[in-house]
């Protein structure tokens, strides 16, 4: 499956930078499916092929916001022979709606 569609990246320039919104949009989900690993993406760097966003690998203190590269998620190996998949069910939603104890600094 493929992590990154052309709707998604079109998508991602339409809502641009979110720095400054108390409560940003989540575009796209990525997630591990035989274990631990959700990634929120907000933001995509097409030339860069960055994403901004929550990362939470274990669902605990050291969940944190920051960047992550498509090629990381593409180029995750999991048992089975898995990798990282983009949840196709996911509607936009705002961040707080998504981590329940979330507030902007």
């Amino acid at each position: 499956m493929q992590l990154l569609t052309n709707t998604l990246i079109k998508r991602f320039a339409e809502v641009g930078n979110q720095e400054d919104n108390t409560d940003p949009i989540v575009i796209a989900k990525f997630f591990n499916p035989c274990g631990a690993g959700t990634w929120l993406a907000t933001e995509y760097n097409q030339e860069e092929q960055l994403f901004f966003g929550y990362v939470s690998i274990f669902g605990d203190h050291c969940d944190e916001w920051g960047y992550f590269s498509l090629k990381e998620l593409e180029d995750l190996k999991l048992p089975y022979g898995l990798s990282v998949e983009r949840d196709l069910h996911f509607k936009e939603t705002p961040v707080s709606k998504l981590i329940p104890c979330y507030t902007k600094n």
